[in-house]
């Protein structure tokens, strides 16, 4: 009986090393055959290139759906490379095709928008445009895909389905992804990347997490009433600057006395606009800010408080107060969330590409937001963020700062693993495909 049971014991080890090594080696196949895309990223004919391509976008920034130029140079490139592509798509966006032009359909993802802001940096190519600067790196998220898609034409006898380039407007601010969404220009897509620089992490390093990674986001513009006089002779008055005061400490109470401690939430008052001189009480002023949670029922609960707060702290006041949510321009970003069985394919290709040291799968989750939310609440998503930091910077500047520098040396990184994401998950799922065939034309 003892020799039977070590009989059983030795082959129930030896099946588990056979599985093992043949699920590894498999894997391997999978995952690791298109780990020379990093080699050609970083070649001389691509990687200088894409610098160049970061630069032109770099030096000629362009407001939400204001993209003419850029959308332009895109569709310039993109045929160059003899990639097919629907254009416009969302009033200035591209969307491109690689692969056999059937199912599976896999997305990768850019914005193009830069930001109403006036760069500070002294460079070689400092923005041209008063006013405007790429201060979120959108013009590098532009180039890195760009270059995927040269990498990626190259192996396209190799691609087991549709790489779907989306070259994406007004992320900041205007809810591009929405609008290519509404066009309908993603519909028979089964994932979607997208990647954001990130100027205080290493070159070669990336960092994400599954689930919840970035808040839902939205804004609101309140104009509180009173009425105006000298200001000395205050009783004669009714003060919107004091009643406005009042709700800003009021807001803050949301978050500190009604949020549970353990979910995350914010309410920040950013604009506070009334009167024009020393001594004269104005009739009205303006107060706008933003709210962000990482739920849904978070998100809708801060809205209604929101408004009853500014409503009813302003009538305690004498004052009568309006709200706008400012949604016709805004939409409310949803939170973006992570797909799980994407998190384990992007941790895969990653680790296998970068090294299991140069991928944070479990970064913290930040307050800021994402349009992207858009697509992964009707398409499986995965968003990343990849190290572009300076090394001689002491201190590296954040987004939407108009001292924003970044190293161009992380740029292949986000190219070859843009198209290293893209090729083998569609690698993985060449079976997956629905019973109906069809081109771009038909399916996209």
């Amino acid at each position: 009986m003892a020799y039977s049971f070590k009989c059983f014991h030795f082959f129930i080890i030896i099946f588990i090393l056979h599985v093992f090594t043949t699920t590894q080696i498999s894997s391997s196949t999978d995952d690791s055959s298109f780990n020379n895309f990093l080699d050609s990223a970083k070649s001389p004919e691509i990687f200088d290139w894409m610098i160049n391509i970061r630069r032109k976008i770099h030096e000629n920034p362009e407001l939400g759906y204001e993209e003419f130029e850029t959308s332009e140079l895109i569709r310039s490139e993109l045929d160059k490379m003899n990639i097919p592509y629907k254009h416009p798509v969302a009033i200035t966006g591209v969307i491109g095709f690689i692969g056999t032009g059937f199912s599976p359909f896999v997305a990768l993802r850019a914005d193009m928008d830069a930001l109403p802001m006036q760069e500070m940096v002294e460079w070689e190519h400092k923005s041209k445009v008063p006013g405007k600067m790429h201060s979120c790196g959108h013009d590098a998220h532009v180039a890195m895909l760009l270059a995927a898609a040269k990498i990626l034409k190259e192996h396209e006898k190799d691609i087991q389905g549709t790489v779907v380039l989306v070259f994406q407007p007004a992320e900041e601010g205007g809810a591009g992804a929405k609008k290519i969404l509404d066009a309908g220009a993603l519909e028979n897509v089964t994932a979607i990347f997208g990647l954001h620089i990130d100027p205080e992490l290493p070159i070669g390093e990336v960092a994400s997490r599954s689930g919840p990674i970035m808040a839902g986001s939205g804004f609101f513009e309140a104009k509180i009433s009173g009425k105006g006089g000298h200001a000395a002779i205050p009783q004669q008055s009714i003060d919107p600057i004091l009643a406005a005061s009042n709700v800003i400490i009021s807001l803050q109470h949301l978050v500190s006395r009604e949020a549970d401690p353990l979910d995350s939430q914010v309410v920040t008052i950013a604009k506070f606009e009334g009167g024009s001189a020393f001594n004269v009480i104005p009739d009205y002023v303006t107060i706008g800010g933003t709210f962000r949670a990482f739920s849904k029922q978070s998100f809708n609960q801060l809205r209604q408080r929101i408004e009853q707060v500014i409503i009813g702290q302003a009538a305690v006041q004498r004052c009568n107060a309006t709200v706008d949510f400012l949604e016709e321009w805004e939409p409310f970003n949803p939170p973006t969330v992570n797909n799980g069985e994407l998190h384990e394919h992007f941790v895969n290709v990653a680790v296998n590409m970068f090294g299991i040291d140069k991928v944070n799968s479990v970064m913290t989750p930040s307050m800021g937001a994402e349009d992207f939310s858009f697509y992964q609440e009707v398409i499986p998503g995965y968003f990343f963020f990849l190290g572009v930091k300076n090394a001689s910077d002491k201190e590296a500047e954040s987004f939407h700062s108009p001292y924003l520098k970044i190293n161009e040396d992380g740029l292949p990184y986000g190219a070859a693993l843009h198209a290293s994401l893209a090729a083998s998950y569609l690698l993985k799922h060449e079976h997956d495909v629905p019973g109906v065939e069809g081109k771009y034309h038909d399916e996209l």
